[in-house]
This record gives structure tokens, C-alpha cells and sequence, in this order.
């Protein structure tokens, strides 16, 4: 069981901002330095630095210096408690999560949503949109949170094509809409991955998204 593994060779690769500042930090570092050390040894025999001058100089070479270290150990940290959160989260490999995020179509395989209308209304519309953010279809939902299959078609009930869907919930009570809001499915969970914004899990299709958008975890429902 993998937690997790090298990114696809199509991934988008995301750095961190830690590592942009650490560079940064560095680079700040190196030239005042070298700015220092130039300015020592190019000063004037006949009116060389105070002492005052130099000890200002020192200190702030010391700052410097105390910062850089303090941002390595950062980074530091920040990685270990990246780790932490993964080994606590191993066990959800291979489990479903139930989340607000695109969800995979396969083609055939219905996707299991947990709708939540808006209380006092009277109905609830489902409607999908592909990738591109094209609406593909609209669905009359029974009222209530009970799970519900989408079988993955299209508004004439042909079935979509493989692919990525976004599935979001129209409340209404008459003709009047109270909002629209994410719906919530269940996924299937394949890797834990870490990135720049933290602990993100992997679902079908290459959807990832983070952990703290999970609300829910339960064993895959029997085939």
C-alpha cells in the first residue's frame, strides 16, 4: 500500500513556498556577506570603519544569519508534521471519502451523492457540468439527504462520457432558488499525497483534493 508515490508524468507540479523563501533567505544571506567583506577590505587606511559602524554591520550579520537558520528549521518542521498527518491518514487508502469536489463518471458506473437541500425546500435540482463548465444535464432530486445513485446522463438520459464532473445542488421552494451549493459524493481513496497546500487525497480520475474537505469515511460499499 502506497502512501504516497512520484507524481504522473502530466501532474502539475506544485513548489512550495517554503522552499522559494528559503532560497530567497539565502541568496540575502550570501550578499550581504559578500557586501560586508568587500566593504572591509576596500576601506580606507586613513579613515577606516568606527568601531561603532562595524558592530552595527555585526549585528545585523548576525540577524541575518539567525533568520536563515530559523527558516531551515521551519521548513523543517513543516515537513515532519506533513509526514505526521500522512502516516496518520495510511489507513484511509482504499476507503471511500465523502467530500465536495469534481467527481470521476467512468461511463457505467453510477456515482453515489449526498444531496442536502436547503431546509423548507419543496425541491432540489441537480445539476452537472463538464470540464469545460458546459451544463450537461439538470436533475429533479427526491427532497431529503438520503444517498442518491446519479446514473451519469445527460438531460435527453443518454448516458456521458468518461470524465470529470462537477456536481452542484439548486434549492428551491416554487420558482424561487434559495442557493446552490456543492454536492458532496463518495469516492474511492488511492493515495495520500503531500503538497504545497497540505495533506490532499487522490481519487478517481486524478481528482485530488485536500483532506480537510473530507467529511466522512466508510469501508468501499459491497460490489
Amino acid at each position: 500500500m502506497t502512501v504516497a508515490a512520484p507524481a504522473p508524468a502530466n501532474a502539475t507540479t506544485i513548489t512550495p513556498k517554503t522552499a522559494n523563501a528559503k532560497q530567497n533567505n539565502d541568496k540575502n544571506y550570501e550578499t550581504f556577506l559578500k557586501m560586508m567583506t568587500t566593504q572591509i577590505k576596500n576601506q580606507d587606511p586613513l579613515n577606516p570603519m568606527s568601531a561603532d559602524q562595524l558592530a552595527v554591520q555585526l549585528a545585523t550579520f548576525s540577524g541575518v544569519e539567525q533568520q536563515t537558520k530559523t527558516n531551515d528549521l521551519l521548513s523543517q518542521l513543516i515537513g515532519q508534521n506533513s509526514l505526521g498527518a500522512m502516516g496518520q491518514m495510511v489507513g484511509w487508502v482504499g476507503k471511500e471519502a465523502r467530500l465536495a469536489a469534481p467527481a470521476y463518471f467512468d461511463g457505467s458506473t453510477p456515482v453515489t451523492i449526498s444531496p442536502n437541500p436547503v431546509a423548507d425546500a419543496d425541491k432540489a435540482v441537480l445539476v452537472v457540468k463538464d470540464k469545460a463548465g458546459t451544463e450537461v444535464s439538470r436533475t429533479q432530486l427526491p427532497l431529503g439527504s438520503a444517498d442518491y445513485q446519479w446514473q451519469g446522463l445527460d438531460s435527453s438520459g443518454n448516458p456521458l462520457p468518461k470524465g470529470v464532473y462537477s456536481l452542484s445542488l439548486e434549492s428551491y421552494q416554487g420558482d424561487t432558488l434559495f442557493g446552490s451549493s456543492e454536492v458532496e459524493y463518495y469516492g474511492k481513496i488511492s493515495e495520500i499525497r503531500s503538497t504545497a497546500k497540505g495533506v490532499s487525497v487522490m481519487l478517481p480520475g486524478g481528482v485530488e483534493a485536500l483532506t480537510s474537505l473530507v467529511a466522512a469515511i466508510r469501508e468501499p460499499a459491497a460490489s
